[in-house]
């Protein structure tokens, strides 16, 4: 299924702060919550805004490197979930082939975010773990915590 970065929200817990990021999918009011460390949720808010902070973080100097020997972030597909956490595959174009490589969905997020690459959800893990995005309506948009 074609997906997109719906949001990047932030909540105040009794440990700190929580951040999920929210993905939707076209003609569909619930979106599938994926719950990832708050720097890799600043990290994807910077992609998407393309904050550029003069010297680069991990994403940006994974794609400077990426770019730098001829590759390019084709898509990103969350593929599963394996014992309660998501997985996804990174899929690269490279001068040798394409490839695929096993990726943290945040990870792959931020890189999607930094290069308007496309997102994938497989159907199943959709189906099987979606929720109404009003659900996270009163969580804080990630940039106005941060800001």
């Amino acid at each position: 299924m074609n997906a997109h970065i719906e949001g990047v929200r932030v909540a105040e817990t009794a440990s700190g702060l929580a951040a999920v990021v929210t993905l939707g999918v076209e003609d569909d009011d619930e979106v599938l919550p994926i719950f990832i460390g708050v720097e890799e949720a600043t990290s994807i808010a910077r992609g998407l805004d393309a904050t550029d902070i003069g010297r680069p973080l991990t994403h940006d100097l994974l794609l400077d490197v990426m770019e730098e020997l001829g590759g390019r972030v084709e898509r990103v597909v969350v593929s599963g979930l394996d014992d309660g956490t998501y997985v996804a595959d990174l899929h690269l174009e490279t001068p040798r082939d394409e490839a695929v490589v096993d990726a943290r969905p945040s990870d792959s997020l931020a890189l999607a975010a930094r290069t308007n690459a496309d997102i994938e959800v497989e159907e199943a893990v959709f189906e099987t773990n979606r929720e109404p995005l009003d659900e996270y309506d009163e969580l804080d948009d990630i940039r106005e915590v941060m800001a």
